[in-house]
């Protein structure tokens, strides 16, 4: 009787880590792991979860770079779009989660796995995620996901791992960190709560710097392509850029408090330089160079297209419907923003754009009219009260 294939969804840390020892000696399956990289790791540390990887007993282990491909069909979109989760999360772990699935369930299809398996647990988003990406790309195939189905805590996986011999730094171990180029997430036993923030030790990046730095943002049809005078040769560059200028600020972090798609709340902190300074950027230099009717569809429609991105639904042929509408309205967001670093805080102090509609020429906000007559402006205001005029006058009429 033939071994059984399994690909696994792996990232070298605590749940994918138990996932491999117990595929391996509690079920007897070929494992062959996929680390797909959103941008979230070095090469030295791809190389390293590699080699722990094969250390760890599994037959074959994979890395399959998405960056490019994340950013040109998603992250951009999430940036036209101003896209924040409850005005807060810039979907760093949602957004990254479907690319990741994606890649592996093509993966599995072409090596012929008889199995797909994955470390999310049974009470959050994760686990939605990759099972509909399986459903939809490698339907029938068999999913295996042991934190869920054995309902494990963290400490009993650490309890596991260290009684079949494995040594990590279970200190980090405590936290469940992802991290990608659209923002690292973490989780702890202080976001299973509601009134906890986590510590300083928690987050990715310490502030190391305490003198505030002005940089400016480049923006080309929405697009961030340079940071300063410097431009890139492509816009993972910039935003990589930029997170190495911001994070030093420990710019970035907070807590995300959210609604699951399983109906639960939850919590998650995270940290975000870069994706928040663009997606805070980009909207500024929005309001000045786009109308007010664009600015309105695009914020409904940029916060639509984030609650399906989070509740795992990129792959609906709606979704790229939107992308064709946001994609319209960039045509005139270019020009420059400026932006200045401090510790664990920005500003946003302006914008430059041949297309900034905010022209003195037609009149300046509080000060003087160019384009029109105060004469105007009476004859424009009593024809825009008349209906509520009206409709208060035949109110009073008929009150009792």
């Amino acid at each position: 009787m033939s071994v059984k294939k399994v690909v696994l969804a792996y990232s070298g840390g605590l749940d994918t880590s138990y996932c491999v020892k117990y595929l391996t000696q509690e079920k007897g399956y070929e494992v062959h792991s996929v680390l797909v990289d959103t941008g979230g790791f070095t090469e030295d540390q791809l190389s390293a979860i590699e080699t722990r990887a094969l250390q760890m007993g599994v037959t074959r282990h994979k890395t399959i770079r998405a960056t490019h491909d994340f950013y040109n069909r998603c992250i951009k979109y999430l940036i036209f779009g101003n896209v924040l989760r409850n005005n807060t999360y810039p979907l760093s772990v949602s957004a990254e989660r479907i690319f990741q699935a994606t890649a592996i369930a093509e993966y599995a299809a072409e090596v012929q796995a008889d199995a797909v398996a994955h470390g999310s647990t049974g009470a959050g988003n994760d686990q939605v995620r990759f099972d509909m990406v399986f459903h939809i790309l490698i339907p029938g195939i068999e999913i295996i996901t042991p934190i869920r189905d054995m309902k494990l805590s963290r400490q009993q996986e650490i309890d596991y791992l260290k009684k079949h011999g494995v040594e990590m730094d279970w200190s980090k171990a405590a936290y469940s960190i992802n991290q990608g180029i659209w923002g690292t997430s973490v989780g702890g036993k202080e976001t299973l709560t509601s009134d906890k923030y986590l510590p300083d030790e928690a987050f990715p990046s310490p502030c190391k710097e305490n003198e505030p730095k002005n940089i400016s943002l480049i923006f080309e049809k929405g697009e961030l392509k340079g940071i300063g005078g410097k431009i890139f040769g492509n816009s993972v560059e910039a935003i990589q850029h930029l997170h190495a200028l911001a994070s030093t600020f420990a710019i970035g972090r907070d807590i995300h408090v959210g609604d699951t798609i399983i109906g639960i709340k939850g919590r998650v902190g995270f940290e975000a330089a870069a994706p928040l300074i663009i997606i805070k950027a980009h909207h500024l230099l929005e309001k000045h160079v786009l109308t007010k009717w664009q600015q309105y569809w695009k914020e409904q429609m940029g916060n639509w297209y984030g609650m399906l991105l989070h509740e795992g639904q990129f792959l609906e042929p709606v979704m790229r419907n939107v992308e064709a509408f946001l994609d319209d309205t960039q045509k005139n967001v270019t020009g420059e923003v400026l932006v200045k670093l401090l510790p664990y805080r920005f500003i946003l102090e302006g914008i430059r754009s041949k297309y900034d509609l905010m022209q003195s020429k037609y009149g300046s906000y509080g000060e003087m009219n160019e384009g029109w007559s105060g004469e105007d402006v009476k004859g424009f205001s009593r024809i825009l009260a008349n209906q509520m005029m009206i409709h208060n006058q035949v109110t009073n009429d008929n009150a009792s």
